[in-house]
């Protein structure tokens, strides 16, 4: 008797028609990480933003916080900015995590599978049915594409020669930004680096951003 499938799941939701992209990994490594996100843009376009938690394979490594991790490089590489949300609020990302609930329950709790293949396949008829199919409230009781046929948006993909498995250049322009919340302590953590702020910042939430170019 074969055992249960181990597996991690890279779910995208756009919030302009909450259109899903799901790709299901054996690893959640540095590089599944780029490698999941690219297959998603192959079929749903490459956003201008992209909203995630503050998950180590997300950013890269606490060792090198200043280093950009893949998925920052790629984003940056497309001229996307990450936005990483507070610590430890995942409410911030309560579209992600509502989808979640609905993939748990209609896709995971009764969809039988055996193999990563079979996971693979079942999770792409899931997402195309998702999409064409699924009628949402926040887009006027349309499904995904319907919502984005009715948007006009010219979408952008990405090139066979970027795909992520080829080594990740670190780019030299682009943005990226951290909400967080500023306790009595005074402190800013970016990715465990701490910085100093001013007094009037205490109890109030601020956006960090680093700009590649101008170093800062």
């Amino acid at each position: 008797m074969k055992g249960p499938i181990r597996f991690y799941s890279v779910n995208v939701v756009d919030t302009a028609t909450v259109q899903c992209g799901l790709y299901p990994s054996s690893s959640k490594s540095g590089q599944s990480i780029p490698e999941g996100i690219w297959a998603i843009w192959a079929r749903m376009g490459i956003p201008n933003h992209i909203q995630i938690d503050n998950t180590m394979s997300f950013f890269g490594s606490p060792t090198h916080p200043r280093g950009m991790g893949p998925l920052i490089r790629q984003c940056l590489n497309h001229d996307i900015q990450p936005w990483f949300i507070p610590m430890s609020e995942p409410w911030r990302n309560g579209m992600i995590e509502n989808f979640n609930y609905r993939y748990q329950q209609i896709f995971l709790g009764k969809v039988f599978m055996t193999s990563q293949e079979e996971l693979k396949s079942k999770s792409l008829m899931f997402e195309q049915r998702h999409n064409r199919r699924y009628r949402h409230s926040k887009v006027g009781g349309k499904p995904p594409l319907k919502a984005l046929a009715t948007t006009n948006v010219k979408l952008r993909f990405p090139q066979q020669d970027q795909d992520p498995r080829h080594q990740l250049e670190k780019p030299e322009i682009g943005r990226y930004h951290l909400i967080r919340f500023i306790c009595r302590n005074l402190k800013l953590s970016i990715f465990l680096e701490i910085f100093s702020v001013p007094p009037e910042l205490m109890l109030e939430y601020v956006v960090a951003t680093i700009d590649v170019k101008e170093e800062k």
